[in-house]
């Protein structure tokens, strides 16, 4: 087992928080949070992953055969539809916000200070 895998996720969530902690522009900031939850996707490859390992079809695969996780498959594909609803979301938010106060810049939203 490698520790690039882990090593590559924790680099895209580190990129992605970056751009979200620097961000003056909502928009920016809802594709930031995309590409660190992007991240999760790396790290459930690299936990998944099996030298070796075949598809988890198991009708043909003899009892001695490696084979992947099916269930880090199924959360995989779990995180890609959650991420991808969460960033339709996001964004409908930031249009709705651009319609009522005309403008994504967080420093602009006077009407939203607590």
């Amino acid at each position: 087992m490698t520790v690039l895998p882990y090593l590559v996720a924790g680099w895209i969530f580190l990129v992605g928080v970056y751009g979200l902690v620097t961000s003056r522009n909502l928009i920016h900031a809802v594709g930031c949070l995309s590409v660190a939850q992007s991240s999760t996707y790396v790290l459930l490859l690299g936990v998944g992953y099996r030298r070796g390992g075949t598809a988890p079809v198991f009708s043909d695969v003899p009892a001695d055969r490696r084979v992947v996780d099916p269930v880090v498959q199924a959360l995989a594909l779990t995180d890609i539809v959650v991420g991808a609803t969460v960033t339709a979301l996001l964004l409908a938010l930031v249009v709705q916000l651009r319609k009522r106060h005309g403008t994504v810049d967080p420093d602009s939203l006077s009407d939203l200070r607590g």
